[in-house]
């Protein structure tokens, strides 16, 4: 058994480093417990997150996981789709989304919107984010400070894998 334990417990301390590292620095899986990206992301879907924001590109629909700059909720993961990039004007009218005053066609919205914002424009390093429910979505439309910083990206989401595939229907 000594020489069993001597063998191997530097591959297993070498796996558990490893997994440690790049579960906070390169990827992680994570469980999305609200309804605010439905019909993207069902409850209790997984996704995998790539967290080298370092230097990860964002672009306008990109799924992205935060902290929202929001009191109560400094330390809770939200995941909601990137709108609006640093120097983007969004406004809400009459139930549609407006970038740089021309009208978004957003195919992944199951209903208009029944509210109104802004406009309003992105600051430097910070972003604008909506759920795709955006009807019952805590985001940015809610939110005191509609703009979430650069520094509270954790990353964005590459792959979601919905619950059904793993645990059945």
């Amino acid at each position: 058994m000594k020489n069993f334990i001597k063998s191997w417990l530097p591959s297993i301390l070498i796996a558990v480093v490893c997994s440690l590292l790049i579960r906070t620095y390169v990827a992680e899986a994570m469980l999305v417990p609200s309804g605010s990206m439905l019909p993207t992301i069902q409850l209790q879907d997984r996704v995998v997150v790539e967290k080298l924001m370092g230097i990860t590109h964002l672009e306008h629909g990109d799924i992205v996981v935060f902290y929202p700059p929001v009191e109560g909720e400094e330390h809770t993961r939200f995941v909601k789709r990137l709108i609006g990039l640093p120097g983007d004007t969004i406004q809400i009218k009459e139930g549609y989304l407006y970038r740089n005053g021309e009208k978004v066609t957003e195919t992944y919205l199951e209903q208009q919107m029944n509210y109104s914002f802004g406009p309003v424009t992105v600051p430097a390093d910070h972003y604008f984010f909506l759920g795709d429910n955006r009807n019952n979505s805590f985001d940015s439309h809610l939110w005191p400070t509609p703009f979430v910083a650069k520094q509270q990206l954790i990353g964005k989401v590459l792959v979601n894998i919905p619950t059904h595939y793993l645990f059945g229907d």
